[in-house]
């Protein structure tokens, strides 16, 4: 009777103060049963429990209005009130049970649409920033900041539906524009992603790992829609703007914390490979189309082109100066230079090595050709790799394989290494407020080109060695294949009763008369590098007389032929080397090692001589009548007035060889057997 009395009074009071009955006021109105005996009346809730029955309704009105911070306010309170009431036992279990599960189930529902507003596009900045916020602050971390990253994601991916590139689209503009787009999206994401979490590691990761990903796609889509078509052809300097536009946006993030170039420089590299390797293709092949047709005459370099890519340094450049090349090494310093021009954004991907090595089998192959132009070089055509299928337009005449080596050193020694200097890091307007970075490469580099340009060198010395042996040859034998330097020449002069007209002999006019021809030449081509034309008929000189030092058949028939070497064949042999020491001396390319090569020479044959019983300095008149007929000898065959001997320049390569050397050897005479040198 009194639980009916009880349960009727609740249901008056209910009625008359207008509160809808809920699970909340279940649990108050149960807890109050359990609390109360039989035999006690039914208790006044308190104001905490009708508060408490009022939370849900309240909870569920804020969330319907989606005022989320009053919203987050009610349940901060309800938490702390069940934390309290826990502690202080205010509640029975049940209350505080109900209590729980509805602060539970709003916080899920407010998360839910946290989440769902996050996630629309038409979300901006501001919302999502406070819906994420708020998701945080309901404990919710991790997921806030997926939702984050993945609104940022969406919202890009939602502009980039209006940039639809093309194959006649220019993709510099595609590159910046999706640059624009996508640096953009990652660079607002981690502003926000700091402003909400802080630097905390595993948002910090997460953050990374995101970015990430989407360079990786970006960079698929730049290398299908702007680089694969420039790689392709060769297009060097439209693939180097996509990546420098690339990494000019990608740096903008190292200010947010995201040091992402090197990613992006990783995915660039492999197309930009390609494009460098087509690009040095094209130079070689373009290159070879005109050696074929090169008709080897030097001349100016034409007028620089006027165009958006020739700026006014390098045009200050060209004009300032003037060197003679034929058509073929125009063309291939020319794009040489546009080369370098062009690969100088790259540096950042660590290409520069790349670029030389590329670029020295260019002029590699450039030289094989050089060399396949010299008239006696189709035998060494099998040792030139990759220039089987390529012809070159054969140099017939001296000026036009004098011509040959002026293209190659000129090249090598100046023009190639000049433009390599556009890939030091103080050329490159983002090294140069840096000077530590300035410093480190520089030092870096220099060895690197120091290297390159030796092995530049070394491709000339190929060409200048087949020249030298080919007039070599040529000067010693005939089209028949007979020799015009044989030891009858000595041998069979005893036998001639004759009186003898003291003369150098024909091979070795013949060499005197083409060197001088060089000389000539060289004077025109060669102008402002007189080194390495002497050099050449330095080269040229010990070519000839290496040769007849090496010439075993000759020596055997010195020593052990028919006839043995007499008086007057020595006194002749004699002077041709007296001859060659001369007008070496005089040209000014009487090296240390000709000098010893052409001592040794005479030792040998005054040994051979000796070997008669007679001795050589009994026959051989004093050297000044050798120095005597060989000067009369320069004057008849060039025509030029008597030179004197004791000017000599100090800056030549021979400077140091002493004219007295000239006439040294009689001193030692031939017991000292043909180890001899000076």
């Amino acid at each position: 009777m009194r639980n009916l009395l009880s349960t009727q009074a609740t249901i008056i009071h209910s009625l008359a103060e207008g509160v809808q009955i809920d699970s909340m006021s279940d649990s108050v109105m149960n807890g109050n049963a359990a609390n109360g005996s039989l035999h006690e009346e039914v208790r006044e809730p308190s104001d905490l429990e009708k508060r408490l029955m009022e939370f849900p309704d309240l909870l569920d009105v804020l969330l319907a209005e989606r005022r989320i911070d009053e919203a987050l306010a009610r349940l901060d309170e309800g938490e702390q009130i069940a934390a309290e009431a826990k502690e202080s036992g205010a509640l029975s279990p049940a209350v505080l049970s109900a209590l729980q599960t509805a602060i539970t189930e709003r916080r899920q529902k407010l998360a839910d649409q946290l989440a769902e507003a996050a996630g629309q596009p038409s979300t901006r900045g501001g919302e999502l920033r406070a819906a994420v916020l708020a998701l945080k602050k309901l404990g919710d971390g991790p997921r806030a900041h997926s939702l984050l990253l993945s609104a940022h994601y969406q919202r890009y991916q939602y502009n980039m539906q209006s940039l639809r590139p093309s194959s006649t689209s220019y993709g510099g503009a595609y590159t910046a524009a999706l640059s624009q787009l996508v640096f953009s999206a990652i660079g607002q994401a981690a502003s926000d992603s700091l402003a909400i979490f802080g630097k905390e590691p595993a948002y910090t990761s997460e953050l990374v790992m995101w970015a990430t990903k989407q360079i990786e796609t970006f960079a698929q889509l730049v290398k299908r829609h702007a680089l694969a078509s420039s790689a392709a052809a060769g297009g060097l300097r439209a693939a180097a703007e996509c990546v420098q536009i690339a990494l000019g946006h990608c740096s903008l993030l190292e200010s947010r914390g995201l040091a992402l170039c090197p990613v992006l420089l990783k995915l660039f590299r492999p197309s930009v490979e390609q494009s460098l390797d087509a690009n040095l293709k094209r130079i070689e092949e373009s290159t070879a189309a005109l050696a074929a047709a090169d008709d080897w005459e030097l001349v100016y370099p034409p007028p620089p082109r006027q165009s958006v890519r020739s700026s006014s340094a390098t045009a200050a450049s060209i004009t300032s100066y003037q060197y003679k090349l034929s058509s073929s090494a125009h063309r291939f310093n020319f794009m040489v230079q546009d080369f370098f021009e062009d690969v100088g954004p790259l540096l950042s991907l660590q290409l520069g090595g790349k670029m030389l090595e590329g670029l020295f089998q260019v002029f590699n192959s450039y030289v094989n050709l050089l060399i396949k132009a010299l008239p006696g070089s189709m035998e060494e055509e099998a040792s030139f790799e990759g220039s089987v299928n390529k012809i070159a337009r054969m140099a017939e005449t001296e000026a036009q394989q004098m011509a040959l080596l002026a293209n190659a050193s000129l090249l090598a020694d100046e023009l190639l290494p000049r433009a390599a200097m556009k890939l030091s890091p103080v050329n490159q307007g983002n090294f140069k407020d840096d000077p530590r970075r300035r410093t480190s490469d520089r030092q870096n580099r220099h060895p690197e080109q120091r290297e390159w340009k030796r092995r530049l060198v070394s491709c000339v010395d190929r060409l200048k060695d087949s020249f030298c042996r080919q007039h070599a040859l040529d000067l010693i034998f005939t089209e028949e294949g007979d020799s015009h330097l044989t030891a009858d020449m000595y041998l069979y002069m005893d036998g001639d009763v004759d009186e003898i007209e003291w003369f150098p002999s024909a091979v070795f006019q013949e060499l005197y008369a083409k060197l001088n021809r060089m000389a000539i030449l060289a004077a025109d081509m060669f102008v402002g590098r007189e080194r390495f034309a002497t050099l050449l008929l330095m080269r040229l000189t010990e070519t000839v007389i290496l040769w007849l030092s090496e010439d075993q058949s000759f020596w055997d028939d010195i020593h052990e032929g028919p006839r043995p070497l007499g008086a007057l064949g020595l006194q002749q042999f004699y002077l041709d080397m007296k001859f060659v020491m001369c007008f070496a001396s005089q040209g000014r390319y009487l090296s240390r090692n000709l000098l010893r090569v052409l001592n040794e020479i005479i030792n040998k044959a005054m040994i051979a001589f000796s070997s008669t019983g007679m001795d050589p300095n009994s026959v051989l008149p004093e050297d000044e009548w050798f120095i005597e007929i060989s000067q009369e000898a320069i004057e008849r065959l060039s025509g030029k007035p008597k030179a004197a001997n004791g000017e000599r320049d100090l800056n030549s390569p021979t400077a140091s060889v002493s004219a007295q050397s000239i006439s040294s050897v009689r001193s030692h005479g031939s017991s000292q057997g043909t180890g001899q040198t000076l």
